[in-house]
């Protein structure tokens, strides 16, 4: 079965989402987390990607952002994508896939969708009851795009991770 042709469009801005292969765990410590923000700060620089908001769930992944040229949302998505299951499969002696087939990336808009978007992303962790409070989950833009008291000039920047 051929695969369809991503949308993508000048100035769009996209909820992406990838998941484990056979929704299994793709982050199994903190460590792992964290190598994978360290891999997301540097490809949305090299790549020009701003990240509005994101989550990083144990078996799959939430971002939401816009490409500075739209092709690049491809190869952000690839880098990143490689350049964590190359750390995972050899810290934990595995080969193969890490993630279920591509990932799929959604064009929203950027008015106050974009918002809900953003707050439905951070409140994922609460939902599957693994914190009491969004706050409380340190693995998601939550904390760091409430900080500002203004939120839109935030955004309009991207966040600084």
């Amino acid at each position: 079965m051929r695969e369809r042709k991503r949308l993508l469009i000048e100035g769009g801005c996209y909820h992406i989402i990838t998941r484990g292969n056979q929704k299994q765990r793709v982050f199994l410590e903190d460590r792992d987390y964290e190598t994978y923000l360290k891999y997301l700060k540097k490809y949305k620089r090299k790549c020009g990607f701003f990240l509005y908001g994101f989550c990083l769930m144990p078996n799959h992944i939430h971002l939401i952002g816009e490409p500075k040229i739209p092709t690049n949302l491809i190869k952000f998505m690839q880098t990143l994508s490689r350049s964590y299951t190359e750390y995972f499969n050899k810290k934990y002696n595995k080969v193969g896939h890490l993630w279920q087939n591509r990932y799929i990336s959604k064009v929203i808009m950027k008015d106050a969708y974009l918002l809900t978007c953003i707050q439905y992303v951070e409140f994922n962790p609460l939902r599957a009851n693994l914190v009491k409070s969004a706050e409380d989950y340190p693995w998601s833009s939550f904390k760091e795009r409430s900080v500002s008291l203004n939120i839109k000039s935030r955004m309009l920047d991207g966040l600084r991770i």
